[in-house]
């Protein structure tokens, strides 16, 4: 029986080839995905490696707001830089400045950018078994610097010229560059990290606001002294106020950060492959159900000369093992090809990363045979359970197993389809618990299993009435005919389709909706002509001098105008944004923000302002005291004065003016400028502009395109997500290609009787074409149904929360129609042609 399969197999390569393809892709996603992340991981542990190699312990401060901040770093005092000095095993010390936030302005007038890696302003502490002059030497005056080679390259500097540098605590200042640097091993960048260096007093200054001040300190030990016991008597020495580690635990947990985002990465690599991989389950259940068809006599002799029900299932399941086998060796190498890949890109646009050796973790090989295996037996076991049905005195027939009826599995699909939804509901609602995700998840997967088996009874009268747009011809009306006359397997097929159409239409009809409703809910909101404001490139965002604001409030025709802070605060116990304002008054006349208790048009130095929701979750009322710890100094109380009505636009909490000093970044990130009646916006805004030649992050836009600007994030994440999920369409483009190409087969005999009675070979292929076109359409058609209720069930659950318009995305759905057409046209490409040249007496004969 064995030899009987794998002979078997080998006699039908197109069909095994065809099988595995679909596991080839998802299980290539899935290996890539671990190669990627290894990779990558292991780069950071390089190069952490490199930048605490000449550190022993390591000496910081404790951060006043705990957590992933991103901005404001916590100090060290010179105090205790000479502390450390006399402490028994120090060889030496040296206090480090270096703060995210040193922008250098290129020889195009514009500000670098970074995507991920930092953009430190640090002090020059001279060459070391790192750093290497390249050109120059190192800062000496307040007015000199020196940058690392990557960001000299980038900028198009070099030594003697003037440039700018925008900074944390200041405004562009324009410095000369004295000096080049480079590392050990001739790189030009640690990680892709932009480095600007000025002296001690300037980096002080200019980076953390204040003199006298480091962001770490670099302890060498004496010869002799272990790093451990180095590590133990300093902290000893300095209490608890400080953090102390080892160089080895500094690169590890540096290391162990970025793994974390890279694990996040790696799971939404993981879940994209799933989908894949969920499609690709269609693709070979509806091959091996073909087959099984196809081979109908061939299994019925096999029980007529002895053959168990036992033994016809195995013979299916070793086929689908063996297909599983070779797609997950060649899935696997595959991975290992993309991940290289992903890491060599990620490596270039990331600043230069070098990497550490494209490395195959063991997940990555037991993940690739565990998921090829898995996903083709579980697809291949319900056809093996029909084909072990099929009864000996079948071999006596000449046709394959007919239909059954759909009552069955009609019944079983709306059973499923209700307990998705039923899922969907209790996520979508919030009554999950902890479990929401999952619960959401988990029901839109069980509800497309449910719309999948319920597609059979659909599919003969939707692709009926589809079919008829291509009936004007014999050929076309064949075409429309053969797509209905085999429900389950036109529904297997276009079900696939639908799958990823289905998420890319309900993302669409998600973020479309929260484009519109933020759109509009900021069109009625803001009050403001003008509105300067600056992408994000990086953790920190761009930020401009207060001194604009001051002098765009002087212009004629401005009537009022408003500079936005933000900083990450703990606010008694619990961590939570909070903003300041230049201007209290812009809350009610730019923001229209509406009292429900207390004033909001005023705020004394010890107040604060909180919205509705705030008060409301955390009990506060007009009276209630907040302990307030920011990014920098002692916390402060401030007495609740106000409470405003909330909205998807204002802050839970606000400040006075004199707080910004303590703010991680002590500049505004918005600026909203209001104009008098009647004047023109064209007549201020070259002004303002003006005004803004020294802050090249920032530009000053209308309203309008202000908040285009905001919502052009959504159409970002919608194209990447559309980007991923193409892997999950393609399967499917090779589903009916697959399904196609085996229909062929199977209906050898009645193309040649076809052909025999006059049937062009023109004819034949449009008749495969308009099959395809159907079939496609159909899944599209299913899939744009499907994703735009989920989409609209999610719009509906996110009504509280700010997105209360419902906006479907017709010309994108008109376009995936479209687009399906077409996909079924390229699909039929191959099957027509090989239909096509059929020898007509050999079909005639086929058996």
């Amino acid at each position: 029986m064995l030899r009987a399969t794998l002979k078997s197999l080998l006699a039908r390569k197109l069909r095994l080839i065809l099988s595995g393809l679909a596991v080839v892709l998802g299980v290539m996603f899935v290996s890539g995905a671990f190669v990627l992340t290894d990779t990558l991981g292991r780069s950071f542990d390089a190069v952490f490696a490199d930048a605490y190699a000449g550190t022993d312990v390591g000496v910081s401060g404790k951060p006043k707001v705990s957590g992933d901040n991103g901005q404001a770093p916590a100090l060290v005092p010179a105090a205790a830089l000479n502390t450390v000095r006399g402490v028994p095993g120090v060889a030496s010390v040296t206090g480090q400045v270096g703060a995210d936030g040193a922008r250098l302005i290129g020889a195009n007038g514009k500000a670098l950018t970074s995507f991920g890696p930092p953009q430190l302003g640090e002090n020059w502490t001279g060459e070391d078994k790192l750093v290497k002059l390249r050109e120059g030497r190192g800062p000496n005056a307040d007015n000199e610097i020196a940058v690392n080679a990557a960001t000299a390259a980038a900028a198009k500097v070099k030594v003697g010229d003037r440039v700018g540098v925008l900074t944390i605590a200041a405004p562009k200042r324009e410095f000369t560059l004295v000096g080049i640097f480079g590392y050990s091993g001739d790189r030009d960048s640690i990680g892709g990290v932009q480095e600007v260096t000025f002296t001690e007093p300037t980096a002080q200054r200019l980076m953390l606001g204040q003199p006298g001040v480091y962001t770490n300190l670099r302890v060498t030990a004496a010869s002799g002294v272990s790093d451990t016991e180095l590590r133990d008597r300093i902290g000893t020495a300095l209490g608890d106020g400080y953090v102390v580690k080892t160089g080895k635990q500094l690169s590890a947990d540096s290391s162990a950060d970025l793994k974390q985002g890279l694990s996040f990465f790696n799971k939404i690599l993981l879940g994209f492959a799933g989908v894949a991989l969920f499609v690709g389950i269609f693709l070979i259940l509806n091959t091996f159900s073909i087959v099984v068809a196809q081979r109908t006599r061939e299994l019925a002799l096999l029980r007529a000369v002895g053959a168990s029900r036992r033994q016809v299932i195995n013979s299916v399941l070793v086929e689908a093992v063996v297909v599983g086998l070779l797609a997950s060796v060649i899935g696997l190498g595959a991975g290992i090809g993309v991940g290289a890949l992903l890491a060599y890109l990620f490596g270039k646009l990331g600043g230069g990363l070098a990497l550490a050796g494209i490395g195959v973790p063991p997940a990555a090989v037991i993940s690739a045979f565990a998921v090829g295996l898995l996903v083709t037996l579980v697809a291949a076991v319900l056809p093996a359970l029909r084909a072990a049905r099929i009864p000996p005195v079948a071999a006596l027939q000449d046709v394959a197993t007919p239909d059954r009826p759909l009552t069955k599995i009609t019944v079983a699909g709306a059973l499923v389809g209700a307990a998705g939804g039923t899922l969907l509901g209790l996520g979508l609602a919030g009554k999950a618990g902890d479990n929401t995700l999952w619960t959401i998840l988990g029901g839109v997967l069980v509800a497309f299993i449910g719309v999948a088996l319920l597609t059979p009874a659909i599919s003969r009268p939707v692709v009926s009435v589809l079919g008829r747009l291509f009936s004007w011809s014999v050929a076309g009306k064949l075409g429309r005919l053969n797509s209905g006359r085999n429900p389950r397997r036109t529904a297997i097929t276009a079900a696939a389709l639908m799958v990823g159409i289905a998420l890319v239409t309900g993302v669409s009809v998600i973020l479309d909706s929260a484009k519109g409703s933020i759109t509009a809910l900021a069109k009625d909101t803001i009050q403001a002509q003008l509105v300067i404001s600056g992408g994000r490139s990086g953790p920190r965002p761009a930020s401009f001098d207060p001194a604009v604001l001051e002098k765009a409030a002087a212009l004629p025709g401005v009537r009022l105008t408003d500079g936005e802070y933000g900083d990450m605060a703990v606010v008694n116990g619990q961590r939570t944004w909070v903003a300041a304002s230049s201007n209290v008054a812009a809350l009610t006349q730019i923001f229209q923000a509406k009292p429900t208790a207390g004033s909001i048009d005023r705020l004394a130095d010890n107040e604060a302002l909180v919205s509705s929701d705030t008060a409301k979750s955390r009990g506060l009322s007009v009276g209630s005291k907040l302990t307030v710890q920011l990014s920098r100094g002692d916390a402060r109380t401030y007495t609740v004065s106000g409470v405003y009505g909330s909205s998807q636009l204002t802050n839970p909490m606000v400040l006075p003016p004199a707080a910004v000093k303590d703010f991680a970044l002590p500049q505004p990130i918005q600026g909203f400028i209001q104009l008098t009646d009647g004047t023109p916006v064209s007549q201020v805004q070259p002004r303002v502009e003006a005004l803004l030649a020294d802050s090249p992050e920032v530009s000053v836009a209308d309203r309008d395109a202000f908040i285009k600007q905001q919502t052009n994030q959504f159409d970002t994440i919608l194209t990447m997500i559309q980007i991923l999920l193409a892997l999950a369409i393609l399967i499917a483009v090779l589903g009916i290609v697959n399904t196609l190409a085996l229909s062929v087969l199977e209906r050898t005999r009645e193309l040649g009787l076809l052909r025999a009675i006059g049937l062009r070979r023109s004819r034949t292929m449009w008749m495969i074409t308009v099959e395809a076109v159907v079939i496609s359409v159909f899944g599209a058609l299913l899939g744009v149904v499907v994703g735009s209720g989920l989409g609209a069930a999610v719009v509906r659950a996110l009504r509280d929360d700010g997105i209360d318009r419902l906006i479907l995305p017709w010309g994108q759905m008109g376009l995936f129609l479209g687009l399906a057409a077409i996909i079924g046209v390229v699909a039929a490409v191959l099957p027509a042609i090989r239909a096509a040249r059929i020898n007509v007496l050999g079909a005639i004969a086929h058996e």
